[in-house]
């Protein structure tokens, strides 16, 4: 029971300062507060305590409101995959420079036709599919220099809106697509670089871009000028450039169909179901034209 004196009750005292006498009530809490702990409301005052605590409330429920690719972009935007493969791309090649170990590196990483079809002559070595985007021409630096400032355009922009596992599977997903058109249509040929790769970040830019309404015309020339060089280039394997493109438009369809939460193991079974189809008709096809 509470004294009927208020200078003695401690009631009349804030919670926070009990020697601040004071008649007003926090709106949330109903404790008493005095003026150096009061907020003013469109409803009346609040203590410090119930403020914190409805400011919490507000982010929350405003991140649970926002798009899954802006929640991830709140989270961590810095393309951490893309900055490692650009690093890596760039030490292999300063390391191909080298006149001792240079060529010993190109032609282990290197891809050709026959070291993915069985009984060729050549070692059965399936991985240069994708280590192939990590060795490039040497010495004239123009082939790495322009697919890694494409790689680091690209990325910066897709990364963050994929998120990291789903950027590095299209990346080698693509890089792989581009192996495997070059086996089926160049079988007699030899391939450097990351051009499938990239391509394929580009055209998953266009279906990606489509869902999310950006503007995707600046994309589409580019893509169309990039595709003009692919085919007068002298030296250029546009059959890479095409095969990385086509399946970079395959993995952003699924991507912009598989984008809920419950659909994410679908998503998966997909990615890998494009993976092992990549390589099965690689080794496969070609394979007739050795029997």
């Amino acid at each position: 029971m509470t004294s009927a004196d208020p200078r003695t009750n401690p009631d009349n005292f804030c919670y926070r300062h009990p020697d601040r006498q004071s008649f007003v009530l926090c709106q949330r809490c109903l404790r008493t507060i005095c003026p150096a702990c009061q907020t003013p409301l469109p409803v009346g005052v609040i203590c410090p305590e119930c403020l914190a605590e409805q400011q919490k409330g507000a982010r929350s429920a405003e991140v649970k409101r926002m798009p899954g690719r802006f929640a991830r972009k709140l989270r961590s935007d810095r393309p951490v995959v893309t900055y490692a493969i650009v690093i890596v791309t760039i030490a292999v090649y300063l390391l191909q420079l080298i006149p001792v170990v240079g060529g010993t590196i190109t032609s282990a990483l290197a891809f050709a036709p026959g070291y993915v079809v069985p009984g060729s002559g050549a070692p059965f070595e399936p991985w240069r599919m994708l280590t192939v985007a990590f060795v490039h021409s040497t010495p004239l630096p123009f082939h790495v220099a322009l697919n890694m400032l494409a790689l680091w355009a690209l990325g910066r922009s897709l990364e963050p809106s994929l998120g990291k596992v789903r950027f590095l599977a299209l990346y080698v997903l693509s890089a792989i697509g581009g192996s495997a058109l070059v086996a089926l249509i160049a079988p007699g040929s030899a391939v450097v670089g990351a051009s499938g790769a990239v391509w394929g970040l580009l055209t998953s830019m266009i279906i990606i871009g489509r869902h999310l309404g950006v503007n995707i015309l600046p994309i589409a020339i580019l893509l169309g000028i990039n595709l003009v060089f692919s085919f007068v280039g002298s030296g250029v394997s546009w059959q890479s450039h095409i095969g990385g493109g086509l399946v970079g438009l395959l993995v952003g369809y699924i991507f912009s169909k598989t984008r809920a939460q419950k659909r994410q193991g679908l998503q998966a079974a997909l990615l890998v179901a494009v993976g092992v189809g990549l390589v099965a008709v690689t080794v496969i096809v070609p394979g007739l034209l050795y029997l």
